[in-house]
């Protein structure tokens, strides 16, 4: 029996767990104030007219102020970025089908566990030795990430304590490495640290191996020190891993207790959400009838 429970759905509703509330609370958010941040924020939007989202609404706005612990003007320059990334890179969004990138799945390269860990944080799992660019474009995995991190900023609770990611290297070889340009490096930062409305709160790296020394230099200089504060490199040893990830909420690859789950389970857990469904119409995505069935 998996020690926690799994399932794949999205908490989209609400309420929160009376945690989840002290935390939230630890972060800025009174509920005796949210609706005047709103409007100052809503307010400011207008005021200064650097972008047009495509919602001003109150559960919209909350996300990017949960993001910044409501600090407005620091919300305002997320929704900024996040509009400016969207601009830059239309090939990620404009009418991608998500049910296209089953092969991500198919070949276990990205996934996303159906339970939080310890603090109630997203999972997200990469298995990069899994994948062969001959196979799969790199844009297909910039792609898929995009998609979990929009539908991952709508649940309220990861709005509030956020996700992490687990990159597992084990067979990243120099085929790999040639594919990471700075230009690479730059956008997968941008994705998961500086422009989306979902804070990863740290990445841990895991069976890495000599090849990873080049990778990560080529990161290097799109990381400030609380960038570099966020990584940690376990290498081999999955006791380093559980330090900061309870073993009851990781998969047995990792000396965890759960089972592997893959991209697809998820991708389809999807098809009967109206509200996911709908919110990725609005941000563009190619979703036809057949794709649903």
């Amino acid at each position: 029996m998996p020690a926690v429970e799994a399932a794949h759905f999205l908490d989209l509703g609400p309420e929160l767990p009376e945690k989840i509330k002290e935390i939230a609370y630890r972060q800025g958010e009174d509920p005796n104030k949210v609706c005047a941040y709103i409007q100052e924020f809503r307010d400011l939007i207008y005021e200064k007219g650097n972008c047009t989202p495509h919602r001003t609404d109150d559960e919209y706005l909350l996300k990017f102020l949960r993001a910044r612990f409501f600090r407005v003007d620091n919300a305002y320059k997320l929704l900024c970025r996040y509009y400016n990334f969207r601009d830059q890179n239309p090939e990620l969004h404009v009418n991608v089908r998500p049910m296209s990138l089953r092969p991500i799945g198919e070949d276990d390269i990205v996934s996303v566990a159906p339970y939080r860990d310890q603090h109630g944080r997203r999972l997200m799992l990469y298995k990069i030795g899994n994948w062969k660019p001959s196979k799969i474009p790199l844009d297909d995995l910039f792609r898929a990430t995009l998609i979990i991190l929009e539908i991952g900023s709508m649940e309220p609770q990861t709005q509030i304590v956020g996700g992490v990611g687990i990159f597992d290297l084990e067979g990243l070889t120099l085929n790999h490495c040639w594919h990471m340009s700075p230009s690479v490096a730059q956008k997968m930062i941008s994705m998961m640290v500086t422009c989306l409305p979902l804070r990863t709160t740290a990445i841990h790296i895991v069976n890495q191996s000599w090849a990873f020394d080049a990778v990560f230099q080529v990161f290097k200089p799109f990381l400030n020190e609380r960038m570099k504060e966020k990584i940690f490199i376990h290498g081999s040893d999955m006791s380093s891993l559980h330090k900061h990830i309870s073993p009851a909420h990781l998969p047995e690859r990792y000396g965890g207790k759960m089972s592997e789950y893959d991209y697809n389970t998820w991708l389809d857990s999807l098809k009967p959400n109206e509200k996911v469904l709908k919110e990725l119409l609005q941000l563009g995505y190619n979703i036809p009838q057949e794709d649903l069935v």
